[in-house]
């Protein structure tokens, strides 16, 4: 099935169910609001639900999806005053699953610049124990093809882990470590057939790829220029450090030298302390636009005196 949000006519926002093989009519639709914000949708495969967001206002409207009639029903509506000016999600393998949660937002609040964790959890009895409903095997985070079987038109389903605590899934593709020749059969793929229309030789690839890489080494020193002398402003590349330490929080994968706030009181006090150094910012603003315009006046003052 296909789903499209968009508005009606009468500028209603609404929502359609398509069946791909006749588009002719729609399964179900239906109008939501009068809202002018765009509708931002949201699948869950594994629990088929269906989050829709709406830009610029505060709601997100949960529905489960199902392949018979009536095809999508309504569960729950989140409601707040902040608007929203986007939304990203947390892969499925950084839920707290001992808590039940089945989905996370990260909404994006432009009126307090603000990126605000919203969690969907669905209640029951027993919490801490891991409900196999709720999490059947979904996307790792192994790839299924090299770039070379890419390249080569092999298309495989993706693989799939288990989020219970400690369950190990193998992988069922032969894992292949990239070798010299592979690497040269990808080489190979970029380049098809000489200007003059001849096979592709060794000596005609290597000048092709040695001016490519000429032409953007030219054009990063065009874009970034610098002096090797000056040293003022270099800074060590952390992307390239793989001895970092990471503290253990549930989902957080942050350095430990500055590990973020792990309790909701902790980030409150961090957020009322940078309201509050914002508020001192504001408050020598003004006190210098009006000590400006004070000096302003003593000049004009001045200038008349002396006229």
């Amino acid at each position: 099935m296909l789903l499209s949000t968009g508005s009606s006519p009468w500028n209603h926002r609404r929502i359609v169910l398509w069946d791909p093989e006749d588009l002719s009519r729609p399964l179900y639709e239906e109008d939501l609001d009068g809202s002018a914000g765009v509708l931002f949708p949201f699948y869950d495969p594994d629990t088929q639900m269906l989050y829709l967001a709406g830009k610029g206002d505060g709601t997100i409207r949960c529905y489960e999806l199902s392949s018979e009639k009536p095809y999508i029903s309504f569960l729950t509506e989140y409601r707040s005053l902040l608007p929203q000016k986007g939304l990203g999600v947390m892969p499925k393998r950084g839920l707290d699953v001992s808590s039940c949660e089945v989905f996370r937002f990260y909404r994006l609040i432009a009126v307090k610049d603000l990126v605000e964790p919203l969690s969907m959890f669905v209640p029951r009895k027993e919490s801490g124990i891991f409900q196999e409903d709720l999490y059947p095997m979904t996307a790792g985070n192994q790839a299924a093809l090299t770039a070379q079987e890419w390249l080569q038109g092999i298309d495989r389903d993706p693989v799939l882990m288990s989020l219970k605590p400690e369950a190990r899934v193998e992988n069922p593709y032969a894992e292949v470590s990239p070798d010299k020749n592979q690497l040269g059969q990808l080489s190979s793929l970029r380049v098809q057939m000489c200007p003059a229309g001849g096979p592709v030789t060794n000596s005609y690839q290597y000048r092709v790829e040695k001016d490519f890489l000429r032409e953007q080494l030219a054009y990063q020193d065009a874009k970034y220029a610098f002096d090797v002398s000056d040293l003022s402003g270099w800074q060590p590349d952390e992307t390239q450090s793989s001895l970092w330490t990471y503290c253990c929080t549930p989902h957080c994968c942050e350095p430990e030298e500055n590990p973020p706030p792990t309790a909701e009181t902790e980030l409150l006090k961090a957020f009322y302390r940078q309201q509050e150094e914002i508020r001192d910012l504001k408050e020598e603003l003004q006190h210098r636009d009006t000590r400006i315009a004070q000096l302003e006046q003593e000049v004009k003052t001045s200038v008349r005196t002396a006229l």
